[in-house]
């Protein structure tokens, strides 16, 4: 099986040779891994960092955005470079461990799956520290919130509808046509897998989550509103 890892990225000149080394490191067998690089009109240091990880690995695919965005945009654009079996989207914030994927692709691999989600809203991790008040709990019963409305109006129950670490077929995106370019996307991606008659098995991960202070970019409460507002509008639209 071959896996195309998807990473949007805007302004992660800290992080982004860490992730994608942390991303090449990840060995599954039976599983080729392509890495798609997306840069969303970066203003940081981010094209240069690119070039040197080209050098490097030139079977990386880097494509670049002149004018920024989205996150969702940034995605589609490396949906639309993929040719992998499957299609995984990764962070380049290091929230996110890779190492995950192997726990993810389990029961693709075992043909009891076909649509797999890293859930992390199981129960609060320890990690979050002085997140765990204020914006943090914020977006997390935001997130529970959203995930909630999606299985109330879609009849599947999700417990982690904003979760990064969303593992389905490309040949699900011959059939649909996705459209947000912000985080608008992740209630599309996940209604419209549903939608199209796909069962999502979640499983547990845990994460490093940063606060906008180290460059979180999602707007809990406008993007909430935001996500909210997709989920009722597609329930009646394609």
């Amino acid at each position: 099986m071959k896996l195309s890892i998807v990473i949007p990225i805007y302004n992660e000149e800290k992080t982004l040779e860490q992730i994608v080394k942390q991303v090449s490191n990840v060995k599954i067998p039976g599983v080729i891994m392509e890495i798609i690089l997306v840069n969303d009109a970066s203003t940081d240091k981010t094209a240069s960092i690119l070039l040197q990880i080209k050098k490097k690995n030139p079977a990386v695919v880097i494509s670049t955005h002149e004018i920024n965005q989205g996150k969702g945009a940034a995605v589609r654009t490396g949906f639309s470079k993929a040719k992998g079996d499957y299609i995984v989207i990764q962070d380049a914030d290091m929230e996110y461990d890779p190492q995950f994927f192997k726990i993810l692709l389990k029961p693709i691999l075992e043909g009891k799956a076909k649509v797999v989600y890293g859930t992390r809203l199981k129960s609060i991790s320890k990690k979050h520290g002085s997140m765990s008040t204020g914006r943090f709990l914020l977006h997390f019963f935001g997130n529970r919130g959203l995930s909630l409305v999606t299985s109330i109006l879609y009849g599947q129950w999700i417990t982690d509808m904003e979760t990064c670490y969303k593992i389905f077929p490309r040949s699900f995106l011959k059939t649909v046509s996705l459209k947000g370019k912000g985080f608008n996307f992740e209630p599309e991606i996940t209604l419209k897998l549903i939608k199209a008659g796909y069962k999502i098995v979640e499983l547990p991960i845990t994460t490093n989550p940063r606060g906008s202070g180290e460059g979180k970019k999602l707007h809990t409460v406008r993007d909430g509103i935001q996500a909210l507002f997709t989920l009722i509008r597609y329930k009646f639209s394609d």
